[in-house]
Formats: C-alpha cells, sequence, structure tokens
C-alpha cells in the first residue's frame, strides 16, 4: 500500500490507491483511514505549501534534524567541498528550507506527512558502519572517518525528480559510488548493486507503527548504473552534513532515477549476480519497477509523469528523459 501527500491543488479521486495494494500490504484499517480522512487538511501537514501550516523556521528545522559538522582527517576540508563544474541545474536551486521540511522517509512518517524532520529526533547517525560485502574480491568496512580519509570530496548539483512529480534542485557533497566500488574489487559474476538501510524500530517510529512493510528499506541497481559517472554517495547537502531528514549520515543519488531508488542512511552494499528484490518494487510492483528511470512518456499508474513540479516555486517544466542526464546515461539503455 503506497498513498501519496500531495499538494491541495493536484488531488483527483482517481488518486486514491488501489483497493487491491491496500488489501495486498494489509495496512493497519484505522491508520489508513485516519489517513484518507483527513482531506485538504492532510495534505496541509507539510508546511511548505501555501494556506496551510506555518512554516517552520530554520531554527525549528536545524534543532530536529542536523548533525555535528564532523572533523575531517589533517587538513581535508568535507564541508563545504569544491563543487565540480561537470554538473549544473539548468534551473533555479531549491532554497535549502524547502528541501529540508519536505522529504520522503517512510520509516520516520509512513504516508501521513512530509515533514520527516519533526520526527527524526531519535535517530542516532552516530557512530555508523556501512558494510561492503557479497561478489567482491576484498570486502570491507567503513566507518565515516574510513570514508573522509579514503575519499576524494566534491559538490554536485544535480536535479532531484520524486516519482510524485515533485522536484528540487539540491548539491550534494559526497563521492562517486564507483570509487567505493573499485576498492573493493566486483568480482566478474557480479551484475547487482543491492543497498540496505538501518533497522531500529526504537529509532524510526513508523518501523515500529507497521509491520507489513518489507523493512528494512532494500535498493539496487545493475552493476553498470553503479558504476556511472552520475552515481552518487553523498554524506551532505547544501555544504553541510546530511541532516536525518534528508539520509544521514550516507545515502544514494541517483540523478536519472525517480527518488525511491535513492535510498537513505545506508548500512550495508553487496554486490550479486541477482536482481534484489527492493522496497517499492515489491510493495507495489505495478506502479514501481525496479529501473525507475524518469521518462515523461511512460505514466504511472494513477498520474502523468509528462511535468514536474519545483518545491517552493511549484513552478512546472517538462519532464525530460532521464531527467536530463541522458548523454551520460542513455548509452546504458542502448
Amino acid at each position: 500500500m503506497h498513498f501519496i501527500s500531495r499538494p491541495s491543488w493536484y488531488v483527483r479521486p482517481q488518486a486514491i490507491t488501489d483497493q487491491s495494494i491496500y488489501r495486498q500490504r494489509r495496512w493497519h484499517r484505522r491508520q489508513f483511514l485516519q489517513t484518507l480522512g483527513l482531506g485538504g487538511a492532510g495534505l496541509c501537514l507539510s508546511g511548505n505549501l501555501a494556506g496551510c501550516a506555518q512554516k517552520p523556521t530554520e531554527a525549528e528545522v536545524s534543532a530536529a534534524g542536523n548533525v555535528p559538522v564532523p572533523m575531517a582527517p589533517g587538513d581535508k576540508v568535507i564541508y563545504p567541498s569544491q563543487r565540480s563544474p561537470l554538473y549544473t541545474y539548468g534551473r533555479p536551486e531549491t532554497e535549502q528550507l524547502e528541501a529540508a521540511t519536505y522529504t520522503n522517509f517512510y520509516e520516520f512518517t509512513g504516508p501521513t506527512t512530509k515533514q520527516a524532520y519533526r520526527f527524526v529526533e531519535k535517530f542516532q547517525p552516530s557512530p555508523w558502519v556501512v558494510e561492503v560485502d557479497g561478489l567482491c574480491d576484498h570486502p570491507m568496512k567503513f566507518d565515516m572517518d574510513d570514508l573522509y580519509r579514503e575519499f576524494d570530496f566534491e559538490e554536485r548539483a544535480y536535479r532531484h525528480r520524486c516519482v510524485e512529480t515533485w522536484a528540487m534542485c539540491v548539491p550534494w557533497t559526497g563521492f562517486a559510488l564507483a570509487d567505493l566500488l573499485v576498492k573493493v574489487q566486483p568480482k566478474a559474476a557480479a551484475t547487482h548493486v543491492r543497498f540496505e538501510t538501518f533497522y531500529r524500530p526504537e529509532e524510526a517510529r513508523y518501523v515500529g507503527l507497521d509491520d507489513s512493510f518489507p523493512w528494512p528499506y532494500i535498493e539496487g541497481l545493475k552493476l553498470s548504473e553503479a558504476l556511472n559517472e552520475l552515481t552518487f554517495l553523498a554524506t551532505g547537502i547544501y555544504g553541510e552534513p546530511l541532516p536525518k531528514q534528508h539520509g544521514s549520515p550516507i545515502r544514494l543519488v541517483v540523478p536519472w532515477k525517480y527518488g525511491f531508488k535513492c535510498i537513505k542512511s545506508i548500512v550495508k552494499i553487496t554486490l550479486t549476480d541477482q536482481q534484489p528484490a527492493t522496497f517499492w518494487n515489491t510493495v507495489a510492483p505495478r506502479e514501481y519497477d525496479f529501473p525507475a528511470n524518469v521518462n515523461p512518456e511512460v505514466p504511472h499508474p494513477r498520474w502523468s509523469q509528462k511535468t514536474e513540479w519545483m518545491l517552493g516555486t511549484m513552478e512546472r517544466f517538462p519532464t525530460q528523459i532521464y531527467n536530463g542526464y541522458g548523454d551520460i546515461v542513455g548509452g546504458l539503455y542502448a
């Protein structure tokens, strides 16, 4: 089951989740009905939308989700890192507060709100270890200090496109996933990369509230996609460490795919010879395919993907194939 909170002006009757999917995922009936019954008020849970609740202040958002700036090894500067000139938005950058207060992080919110920052206080992203295993010659474990020391960090200006049709332009800090994979040396038999997030019901409230979802959150890429130059492991945003609601302390960024592929708070990366069973593709395979490439000609079963609207400004743009990155990734799908 997947109920999507949308801007109040966008709601249509056909946007209600298909009943078969609802039954399949065994939603808690009381919570589901409460969510649907919110109507226009429920859609106003996101403070970004005009006419709804008052916007939170930057101080409120910072206090809820931000984490301390870590000490970089030696004289290395991580935040802010130098911005790469190779990647540009082609449109205005999204304001930091808008991005921080409108996020999907189901472990904390379920389907009821985009204001994940209000529910992440208990989450502890430090200390943190990322394990890399599977079909590779040199399985490794990295804590965050290891990552800061061993990899070259940069800032990249990427467009982000959600399957729900909202979009943003944000600067991520991190390093290419390919750099990490080269270090562990994938075996010839490896065809895919599986990503796994944390499982802590005591810290992520919705994990404990609804066990009908296949926790923990799993995502995956073909190995060729993972090695593409655009595929990025982000540890920061807007020149600062990732706030908790953005996937602290490390997340995946794949800008030519819909946002649900960009798994947050990664604890494990596995090289495998099979396509992983991923979270949303398992929950609702008719609505969320494994590739999840941005494509205006392939509609979601319940809405068109031909346009997108920007957080904050609500300005609409035509959706571009591969989110405008076709010159870099188009060859993967020739």
